[in-house]
């Protein structure tokens, strides 16, 4: 991954900087703010006939991403993942804070045609790099339905740690959708994914 920059833009807020248009650059995807050009890609994925029916209520749509009225704040916005070698738009990321103090939360969704690729792997490890580095946040925290074995494995293998679960009504099936509660601190993922210097 490449560490990104500061901005000369970014100026702090409560110890966070706000988003602004310069990308964040992973090693196979950049994250920039969503364009009117993304929305008919964007919304194109979440027609994706293969999903299964807790993928539609994982707590994340592109349709999040791309909606008209939606308005980025410096604790609330949305990204869209692009490939760095050919500019292709291969997903998007909706990014809030918790309720907590300094603890955030994400959904991503990567299209159907561009899955098993890394990307999902890259935009998240990107994005967890500016939001604990320059935005100082001290955790990251997700809810993934436990139906969701690839994205509780991928979470995992980031070093994402089991922290409870809950269950909610399952508006599709009249049953209950279970949720594994996932957690990583800032120091955690320095440890994990930052290299070290001797």
């Amino acid at each position: 991954m490449t560490m990104i920059p500061p901005h000369p833009d970014l100026g702090a807020r409560h110890g966070a900087a706000p988003i602004t248009t310069s990308s964040w650059v992973g090693r196979q995807v950049l994250l920039r703010r969503v364009a009117a050009a993304d929305r008919r890609t964007l919304a194109g994925f979440d027609q994706d006939p293969t999903r299964a029916p807790y993928v539609q209520t994982d707590g994340y749509r592109h349709w999040a991403a791309h909606r008209a009225n939606h308005v980025d704040s410096p604790d609330d916005f949305q990204l869209a993942i692009e490939t760095r070698r050919d500019q292709v738009l291969v997903g998007s990321m909706c990014i809030s804070k918790a309720d907590e103090p300094g603890v955030f939360s994400y959904g991503v969704g990567i299209g159907p045609m561009h899955r098993r690729c890394g990307y999902a792997d890259d935009a998240i490890i990107t994005l967890l790099a500016v939001m604990f580095g320059r935005r100082r946040f001290g955790k990251c925290q997700v809810g993934i339905y436990q139906e969701n074995v690839a994205s509780l494995a991928l979470h995992h293998k980031l070093g994402f740690r089991e922290e409870g679960r809950a269950s909610e009504p399952d508006s599709l099936s009249d049953g209950m959708l279970h949720l594994v509660i996932m957690g990583l601190t800032a120091e955690e993922f320095t440890a994990k994914h930052l290299p070290r210097n001797h």
